[in-house]
């Protein structure tokens, strides 16, 4: 489908005099550029015409903001008030929903509305290069750079509008932690699915989400930035592969080691993990344990310099711990070290991406997660030195979408990966929502998808022998045809929507 068309079909019709105006600006290129030679009078005039349309755009889209961060700023004085009133009313709770729900149907449009214009200044300035033999690419990089619309992700509107969704949900109520989500692990059948998201369905599977679980804030009394949802790990293999081929052909007992941290590069806590695969056959679980350490001390522990005496002394002498506990991330320490060092274990390849979490607090029945702006890059020193002697590469940090980086040392994966935590007791059926959204138009199922593997796969391909199975997936267009039946929908069709919240 041609732009210009998916443009018309796509907009809002209340906000159709904002759009970019890219037919009139192809109309002005062919008239202009078609038969004669393009002259600085007709890239004046053009430049002109975008730079109106980039304001317009721009300031509609900041105004718009502005006013939706002011009705959420309403909404929860309000909330507030009914939650305090011990003598509220059940349609006051179906007002305050009700405004959230339109609150949540102009995040999506004002979402929708920022992609689309985003793309048709990229396409209209492609034809306009292609057409005229002019260049205006770089040049107008720096007028949308200095007039950003396109750079807001409503990361902190969401955050905010989730607070306020599951106060009302709950009906200022507070949750007590699911009592069947814990018991013997015989008793459930756990199950994680994942999916690859196209970044023009991300704000509203998000949306979607919130009505069902609230975003998981580890910090509630601070407000939230986006480096708090960053998380970054550091994948350790060596030369022969070995633990990459291992975790390809799920070999039972197949490793994975890496060195995790959360938030931005002031963190000093580094988690240490190891991922443990394990057959059906086995009868057990594939594990996760990790312990933490100081990131002043992980070289010395790396390098078998700094013992686990050394590492655990201090939680034997606080007592917070069990002794058994203590025990058992003391062995899982050893262990990690000793594989290390004997397998030769270095730096090979770094995720990392921004994540929003979805989860009732205390229960363990729905978790879902939706990871964003996944980066893969390089760490091993073959080449070049990238880590050096260190236990990662100190050139970067958190700074999406790490524009310093040569192109072989990064892939930037075109889409978000949602994961589908399910725990459930055997025999009985996931919530019907959760059922709906994974058999939705706005996700692309990739079993077994794993972020070392594809990262190791795209930027090392010449030196494995085994490519994993999603890869051609890669060469085709995700999207799907919405299914008018499925997605965010105002207040007034809730009610014929099978998105209707409960």
């Amino acid at each position: 489908m041609k732009f210009g068309l998916t443009l018309r079909t796509s907009l809002n019709p209340e906000w159709t005099a904002n759009y970019v105006a890219y037919d009139d600006l192809k109309h002005f290129l062919k008239n202009e550029a078609a038969n004669r030679e393009w002259t600085e009078d007709n890239e004046s005039k053009f430049i002109e015409r975008l730079e109106r349309e980039l304001e317009k755009v721009y300031a509609f889209q900041r105004t718009k903001l502005d006013e939706i961060q002011g009705r959420i700023t309403a909404e929860t004085q309000e909330v507030e008030a009914l939650c305090q009133n011990s003598e509220a009313e059940e349609h006051e709770f179906t007002e305050s929903e009700i405004e959230l729900g339109h609150i949540i149907a102009d995040v999506h449009d004002l979402a929708k509305f920022t992609r689309l214009n985003y793309t048709g200044f990229l396409k209209i300035i492609k034809k306009h290069d292609k057409m005229t033999g002019w260049s205006l690419k770089p040049m107008f990089g720096v007028r949308l750079n200095a007039k950003p619309f396109y750079a807001e992700n409503y990361d902190a509107l969401i955050v905010r509008i989730s607070s306020l969704y599951d106060r009302v949900r709950t009906r200022g109520k507070e949750r007590g932690g699911d009592a069947s989500a814990g018991g013997k692990q015989a008793a459930f059948v756990r199950n994680t699915t994942k999916y690859w998201v196209h970044p023009d369905n991300i704000t509203e599977l998000k949306l979607i989400i919130l009505k069902h679980l609230p975003v998981l804030v580890f910090n509630p009394n601070k407000e939230f930035s986006q480096e708090d949802s960053a998380i970054t790990s550091i994948y350790y293999d060596n030369d022969e592969f070995d633990l990459y081929t291992g975790r390809l052909e799920k070999t039972e007992g197949a490793e994975a080691i890496r060195m995790r941290w959360y938030g931005g590069m002031s963190s000093n806590t580094i988690f240490v993990e190891r991922k443990t695969h394990r057959e059906d056959w086995t009868g057990e679980k594939s594990v996760k344990a990790r312990f933490p350490i100081k990131e002043k001390y992980l070289n010395a522990f790396l390098s078998g310099n700094y013992t686990t005496d050394e590492l655990f002394a201090k939680a034997k002498e606080q007592g917070r711990k069990s002794e058994k506990e203590i025990e058992e991330l003391e062995q899982l320490a050893q262990e990690v070290q000793y594989r290390v060092l004997t397998k030769r274990l270095h730096p090979m390849m770094r995720t990392f991406y921004n994540r929003t979490a979805f989860q009732l607090p205390g229960d363990a029945r729905v978790r879902i997660s939706l990871d964003t702006e996944l980066s893969l890059i390089r760490e091993d020193n073959d080449g070049q030195v990238r880590s050096g002697d260190n236990w990662r590469r100190n050139d970067i940090g958190v700074d999406w979408p790490f524009k310093q980086l040569p192109d072989k040392d990064i892939c930037r994966f075109p889409y978000a990966v949602l994961e589908v935590k399910l725990q459930t007791h055997v025999g009985q059926e996931p919530p019907a929502w959760v059922v709906e959204l994974v058999n939705s138009h706005l996700v692309e199922s990739v079993p077994k998808f794993s972020k070392f593997i594809h990262g190791c796969a795209t930027l090392l391909e010449d030196k494995i022998y085994q490519l994993p199975f999603w890869l051609p997936q890669m060469d085709i267009d995700i999207r799907k045809p919405p299914n008018p039946s499925f997605g965010l929908f105002r207040p007034e069709a809730i009610e014929s929507s099978s998105i209707s919240s409960g």
